[in-house]
């Protein structure tokens, strides 16, 4: 609706490239840090060191590094940032957007969803400039419809979500999670290498890109049954661009799945699998990705199947998740007990 109402990337009365959607092109895992760009980073101004100052005198032990602070904070400023992404990220960035590496923690995402969501920038016009780099042949379609779907497509959905259902969304809690939120979403202290990185880049860079978000700490939290209202408070705590009409519903709804399917059609629930494909992190820790079972074995397996046991009767229902309680219904009872009692342990771990 939003393509043909814009006229974004259609011909005639149809999608360019004959399809809506070119997300399969857009999941590539990352080649390695070279020759991939760099946000484009401002020196502080007088007043933002002045600012800098009174919220380290006013909050000296929040969460989070004030320093270095590299963020545009005027329009100019923001539209600069947009620009450089334009003629440095946007090309590799559909086929990167899924992708996380640890040597690098941008990768081709343009990082200005903190100006949009501030206003800084205007979403048409980004789409407009997104579009004419597309006809001039310097980007792939892949990345000019992923960037503008993202813009006039999920944005907009979220934000006519939060706003028809009310306050009383963000208590949703369909899947009757009510662990704590672990101590370490704020200390990055665990030994889930994934986990680790990305807390601690989000503690020093006030960012992370969707995938680490909705894949590594969310998906951890609704495989672990956290809390929702409590993932949702963190959300909006750390991230520059966490305003709550675009972030409650994106992690109630999409990463928590606890509105039981009002915005999305299936849990984004992943075992390690998933991590070890689009990263490097499993390299690097003290888990082993490939163990399904025992004290090594990588705690997203364990509690990936423990999460399929749990709701099996609501997932039973779900076409996108039923095959998933069918193979769980046909592991060995020796196998299921195996894999429950694992994940018990790990669980009761987390205090």
């Amino acid at each position: 609706m939003m393509r043909r109402k814009t006229g974004l990337l259609m011909e005639g009365d149809q999608p360019a490239g004959g399809k809506w959607n070119f997300d399969h092109d857009n999941r590539n895992p990352a080649p390695g840090p070279l020759g991939l760009p760099q946000p484009l980073r401002f020196k502080p101004d007088a007043v933002t060191c002045d600012v800098l100052e009174m919220v380290a005198t006013c909050f000296p032990d929040h969460f989070g590094e004030l320093k270095p602070f590299w963020f545009a904070v005027t329009r100019a400023g923001a539209e600069a940032a947009f620009a450089h992404f334009l003629r440095h990220g946007l090309r590799d960035f559909g086929r990167y957007q899924d992708a996380m590496l640890s040597g690098h923690r941008f990768l081709c995402h343009s990082v200005v969803s903190a100006y949009l969501n501030l206003g800084l920038l205007d979403p048409l016009a980004m789409c407009r400039a997104v579009e004419a780099e597309w006809h001039a042949g310097r980007v792939p379609l892949n990345s000019a419809e992923g960037f503008i779907r993202q813009v006039i497509g999920w944005r907009e959905f979220v934000r006519g979500v939060y706003w028809w259902r009310g306050p009383d969304y963000a208590h949703s809690n369909e899947l009757d999670a009510h662990r704590p939120l672990p101590a370490f979403y704020w200390s990055a202290d665990t030994s889930m290498n994934c986990v680790r990185a990305c807390v601690t880049q989000t503690r020093e860079e006030a960012y992370a890109h969707h995938i680490q978000r909705l894949m590594v700490t969310g998906n951890f939290a609704l495989l672990a049954g956290i809390d929702p209202h409590a993932l949702h408070e963190w959300y909006l705590a750390v991230y520059t661009d966490a305003f709550e009409w675009v972030e409650l519903p994106n992690t109630i709804g999409m990463s928590q799945f606890a509105d039981g399917g009002l915005l999305a059609s299936k849990p984004y629930a992943a075992s390690g699998a998933y991590i070890d494909r689009m990263s490097d992190y499993c390299a690097g820790c003290s888990y082993n990705v490939k163990a399904k079972e025992g004290p090594k074995a990588c705690p997203f397996n364990l509690l990936y199947w423990h999460f399929i046991a749990r709701h099996a009767d609501l997932l039973r229902g779900n076409p996108r998740m039923v095959q998933m309680v069918r193979t769980w219904e046909r592991f060995t009872p020796e196998k299921q007990a195996r894999l429950t009692r694992d994940a018990g342990r790990f669980l009761a771990s987390l205090g």
